[in-house]
Formats: structure tokens, C-alpha cells, sequence
């Protein structure tokens, strides 16, 4: 019996993983409709995207912050006996590693670009 509770919570991961994917890939789009003004409207655009950027940027910060705090809980109840799904325990502190490493991979992108940036010759 315990068998068929593990593949249930496994098609559940999955389908919890995907749907983790389609929010990457939704932020992803969002980030280009972001940067695609910046490049056809000039002058009169370096308010507006900095702004949206800075925005979208702390929006994903807060995002990724609020799925480290929901992880930490669940931890912290299961701790307690409060949950006994371990899966469900499990999936949170996956989902908040990955999210961790987006948030530091894009961290490392901007960090190579600004360098690159100070490098350059005037």
C-alpha cells in the first residue's frame, strides 16, 4: 500500500516540478518583454525599464525569499509531527534549492557583466 501512496506523491512531484518550470519559463518571458522596449524606444526609455527591471528583480528576490521561508516551515512542522507527508517536506526544500541557485546563477551573470563592463576602454 505504501507503494502506491510513493508513485502517487512521485506524479504529484512531477507535476509540481513542471509547474515550478512554467513559472521559470513565464519570468524568462517577462524579462525579455522587459528588455525589448529598452532597445526600440531610445532616450526616453532608461526611466522606465530600470525601474521595471529593479522591479521584476526584487519581485523574483521576494519570490524566491517567501519559498526559502515556506521550506524552512514545513521543515520545522514536520520537526514537529505536525506534517507527515515527507514528500511534500522533501519537494519544498527542492524547490527552494532551485530556486537559490537561479537566483545565484543570474546573481553571477550580472556580476560577469558589470566586470566586463569595467573593463572596457573609454
Amino acid at each position: 500500500m505504501s507503494g502506491i501512496g510513493g508513485i502517487g506523491g512521485r506524479a504529484a512531484g512531477i507535476q509540481d516540478i513542471m509547474a515550478l518550470r512554467q513559472q521559470i519559463m513565464e519570468r524568462s518571458q517577462l524579462l525579455q518583454q522587459v528588455r525589448a522596449p529598452d532597445t526600440t524606444q531610445g532616450a526616453q526609455a532608461s526611466s522606465g525599464p530600470a525601474g521595471s527591471f529593479t522591479d521584476t528583480l526584487k519581485g523574483a528576490l521576494d519570490t524566491v525569499n517567501a519559498t526559502q521561508q515556506k521550506s524552512s516551515e514545513i521543515s520545522a512542522a514536520y520537526e514537529r509531527g505536525e506534517v507527515t507527508d515527507i514528500a511534500k517536506v522533501m519537494l519544498a526544500r527542492q524547490e527552494s534549492g532551485v530556486a537559490f541557485e537561479a537566483t545565484l546563477q543570474v546573481r553571477n551573470k550580472l556580476l560577469n557583466a558589470y566586470q566586463d563592463i569595467m573593463r572596457m576602454g573609454v
